[in-house]
């Protein structure tokens, strides 16, 4: 677990005029110019797709200050790893609050570990965001109880939302262009695929996608070839794939055992451009859903960040880079337009968000909505897209807006346009 290093300014200043001068500008009503805007970061900086996530939020911080902070206030930035685990994010979170006084978190894309901390934000009224949980039962849990979970916002897409961009995709690219007409669904077992799965049972018919079998896994399983078998027996024309935890292993056993039927869906480490060397390009063909990409311009702020990202980090960011990075953002954005750091009146403000990120217009559906504080999908919005591993890249395939290449499978596919 760590933490940044606070800045000297503070201790400088209480060498100047004393401390109690410092008293006095402190009791003043008004914050002291140095006095930062502390943002705790509650990460899986470890995992393939969490590793982006302090990162990008440093990224963030470092582009806001450099313009002078928010009215002067530098942003700052607290990072800690919890190992992927819900009891080490409890921990994180309180001393965040507790010990190390931020403003508000940015939290996991692991939804077990959100839902874990929804019940702390209430507790120590500290506003926190995930940038990459989507669970439906995140926004579910804030419309149900607003009173005690308003403080709670659902920085990326819902496994309700993920499901209809899916299908969405699959649509276009699957059932218009090369007229496939049956699926088996193949999703980890997890909080966020449950929701997703029913999304996906009851969409993939409506597009004309058959559903032959639905088949859910341990994410702690290691050989896939029972799975693959099983499917293959199904003689499926495609796998429509919820998976996040895992991604890695099914990938290269897909492509040693030449399991001859395209992957689309849900792949969130497949987001993350370390990915294809992970994998040892048998990446090569998989088609995952995102919410950018290298080189798409979702908007304007997509590929700038992108590459930014890449010159100081190396790689491309995972989907909860992106998010990350914009949570900074309107967080900074959200406190600005309060005039203060005090946790309703930042609740107030970020249920006011209008910004443009780097993954389309962000904005929240309100207390009324069922996805009260989940972010708003469809046209104008956030929509998503879906990309596709080719020669070791991450191509944009859809929507034919941002597409930057065509379906393109290894040998080893059977897919043919009839």
């Amino acid at each position: 677990m760590t933490n940044t290093i606070r800045p000297p300014v503070f201790w400088s200043l209480r060498g100047l005029l004393g401390a109690t001068a410092i008293g006095l500008l402190a009791t003043s009503g008004q914050a002291l110019a140095a006095d930062p805007i502390k943002f705790g970061v509650i990460a899986e900086a470890q995992a393939i797709a969490g590793a982006s996530i302090p990162q990008a939020a440093q990224l963030a911080a470092d582009e806001i200050n450099a313009k002078g902070g928010v009215d002067g206030r530098m942003i700052e930035i607290v990072s800690y790893d919890n190992h992927s685990s819900s009891a080490d994010s409890v921990r994180a979170f309180q001393r965040a609050v507790n010990e190390d006084k931020v403003h508000a978190v940015i939290a996991s894309y692991v939804s077990e570990v959100v839902l874990a901390l929804m019940p702390w934000a209430s507790r120590l009224k500290t506003p926190m965001v995930t940038p990459g949980a989507a669970s439906n039962e995140i926004p579910l849990g804030v419309h149900k109880d607003y009173d005690k979970n308003k403080y709670t916002f659902h920085g990326y897409l819902t496994s309700a939302s993920l499901a209809l961009s899916v299908c969405d995709a699959a649509k276009d690219l699957l059932v218009d262009q090369k007229h496939m007409k049956t699926a088996v669904i193949m999703s980890e077992d997890a909080a966020w695929t449950k929701p997703l799965d029913v999304g996906y049972e009851a969409c993939l018919p409506k597009i004309g996608l058959k559903v032959l079998d639905h088949i859910r896994f341990s994410p702690d399983t290691t050989d896939f070839t029972p799975i693959f078998n099983k499917i293959e027996g199904s003689k499926p024309d495609v796998i429509i794939t919820g998976i996040s935890h895992v991604g890695v292993q099914p990938t290269v056993q897909w492509k040693n055992q030449q399991v001859p039927i395209p992957m689309l869906g849900i792949a969130s480490q497949a987001t993350n451009e370390t990915f294809g060397k992970d994998t040892n390009n048998a990446s090569d063909g998989v088609l995952y859903q995102g919410v950018s990409g290298p080189g798409v311009a979702v908007t304007p702020k997509s590929i700038p960040f992108a590459e930014a990202f890449k010159k100081k980090f190396g790689n491309y960011p995972s989907y909860a880079g992106y998010t990350a990075y914009d949570e900074v953002y309107y967080l900074a954005d959200a406190i600005k337009r309060a005039g203060s750091t005090d946790a309703d009146k930042m609740v107030d403000a970020l249920e006011k968000t209008d910004w443009e990120g780097t993954i389309g217009r962000t904005q929240f559906y309100g207390k009324d909505d069922e996805f009260t504080h989940g972010l708003k999908y469809g046209k104008g919005l956030i929509t998503g897209l879906m990309l596709q591993w080719q020669d070791g890249a991450q191509v944009s395939v859809w929507p034919k807006e941002v597409a930057k290449g065509e379906l393109k499978f290894p040998s080893f596919i059977k897919v043919t346009s009839n």
